[in-house]
């Protein structure tokens, strides 16, 4: 099974709970497909880059999943027919793309830099030196 991501975009009109239901049938249909599930990631509310139907905002929503090539093409037939998606972008990842997402998944991006203290040992022994 090929490992893919969806984005959708979903029209700013919609309460919060709607939002959720609209996500819930695409997560249903692919799990009725076939699909496993990898990740889901609801990032809200965003200002669009263009208007789109002319509004400036929508609501994110990132799906990772593994699926038969034959479940895309039912899933953007389901996209394309509801009226509150208003974009969508299916991608397939490579092997590169799939193993970046398990080390963002693993926390490896979250990590702060250790901070390096310096110490006064370095400016005593110029202190020495200049005397």
């Amino acid at each position: 099974m090929q490992q893919y991501e969806t984005v959708v975009i979903l029209t700013p009109l919609l309460s919060e709970e709607a939002v959720k239901e609209a996500i819930a049938k695409f997560t249903k249909l692919l799990k009725d497909s076939g699909a496993e599930i990898i990740q889901e990631d609801n990032w809200g509310l965003k200002k669009l880059a263009y208007p789109i139907q002319k509004k400036t905002t929508g609501y994110y929503h990132l799906t990772e999943f593994k699926a038969p090539g034959d479940v895309i093409n039912k899933l953007e037939l389901e996209l394309k027919r509801d009226e509150r998606i208003m974009r969508f972008l299916t991608v397939s990842l490579d092997k590169h793309a799939t193993v970046y997402n398990e080390r963002k998944r693993g926390g490896a991006f979250n990590k702060k830099k250790p901070v390096v203290q310096e110490t006064a040992e370095p400016v005593k022994a110029v202190k020495e030196a200049a005397e």
